[in-house]
């Protein structure tokens, strides 16, 4: 089911690529433009909010809408906007083991002398064309008005949420380690990640299909802790993945000076002189792959990374007993709860 599914969504994205430039004649507006945004969203991924979003409309529809597909890339879009906007922000030159959007265009830059915006300025407008393209693919599906509008309403509460959540993340990073909480951090893992990646795609696609609010408000609360989890597992792998897994350098997360669960622990389960070195590294700005080797043995010291594995596995466990409460229908349930692990696993 999961490739089956997958495929059709890589094929939907070619073909929506093709749509939008005849529609809209982006190739004709700016080549160039077109030619950054196509490159960009073709890259590979994992597709995780459209399918999440297929699985949920697919578990509670009577019949298959025409338009689904297209409506779901209105996930993965939104998603691609995001990061757009992410990476100029955490200053990131690379995206999926490619160059970012903004340094792909401050590489063609290059070549222009004495001009007066950047690689990140054009970024920001791609991203805004992105936003709205997936607005426009989410419109797609022929569904009854009422359930587009509660649908859309979730999609566009997602974008507002993400952004809080992006906004308050970089005035934590402000704060000292010692006086961030452990509520901060997940309420930072809610509204920036667990929202539109994983509770928004649910319940979206089962408000499209005609399922009550209080599925759909089960099926937000699922992906919620699905959401934390997964934000933990990405949260390790930045400090103890390798970049060609990662598709980033090992060494990002301690130059932004994130304050995660990992962090957090490590921090009020170590001794004075790995406390200092925790804040001085996270307030740092030239970090080495020392501090990052140092870093990654006082986490296991201090028993952060067992503590953060325990974490995934208890909010798996909260996620999957809600699972029986769910009227979908019993394969995509089962698929639900099967995707989930793997998501976490992978």
């Amino acid at each position: 089911m999961y490739l089956e599914i997958k495929n059709r969504i890589e094929l939907e994205i070619k073909k929506y690529i093709r749509s939008i430039d005849k529609l809209h004649s982006l190739s004709s507006i700016s080549p160039f433009l077109f030619k950054s945004i196509k490159n960009f969203v073709l890259r590979k991924g994992k597709r995780v909010r459209p399918l999440l979003f297929i699985i949920s409309y697919l578990g509670f529809a009577r019949k298959t809408a025409k338009g689904l597909y297209r409506s779901a890339l209105s996930m993965e879009l939104l998603h691609d906007f995001m990061l757009v906007h992410d990476d100029i922000i955490d200053k990131s030159e690379t995206r999926r083991g490619s160059p970012s959007m903004h340094a792909m265009l401050n590489k063609y830059l290059k070549k222009h002398k004495n001009i007066k915006f950047s690689g990140q300025d054009l970024a920001i407008v791609a991203g805004d064309v992105m936003f709205a393209m997936a607005m426009h693919a989410f419109l797609s599906i022929q569904e009854e008005k009422k359930r587009k509008e509660a649908a859309l309403l979730k999609l566009m509460e997602a974008a507002l949420y993400t952004g809080s959540g992006e906004f308050i993340e970089l005035l934590n990073d402000i704060k000292n380690i010692g006086s961030v909480k452990r509520g901060d951090i997940y309420k930072i893992y809610d509204l920036k990640t667990a929202n539109y990646t994983f509770a928004t795609p649910l319940a979206a696609g089962s408000i499209l299909a005609g399922a009550s609010t209080e599925q759909a408000d089960k099926l937000f609360t699922y992906g919620t802790y699905l959401g934390r989890a997964f934000q933990i597992k990405d949260d390790i792998l930045g400090i103890f993945g390798e970049e060609k897994e990662t598709g980033k350098s090992s060494l990002i997360d301690l130059k932004e000076g994130k304050k995660t669960i990992l962090i957090w622990h490590a921090y009020r389960q170590s001794g004075s002189k790995e406390k200092n070195f925790i804040k001085n590294t996270l307030s740092g700005k030239n970090i080495t792959k020392q501090d990052l080797l140092k870093m990654r043995g006082i986490i296991i010291k201090s028993g952060a990374l067992d503590y953060a594995k325990k974490e995934i596995a208890s909010l798996l466990s909260r996620a999957k007993a809600i699972n029986p409460s769910l009227k979908m229908q019993p394969k995509y349930r089962n698929f639900l709860d099967q995707y989930s692990c793997q998501i976490l696993e992978s």
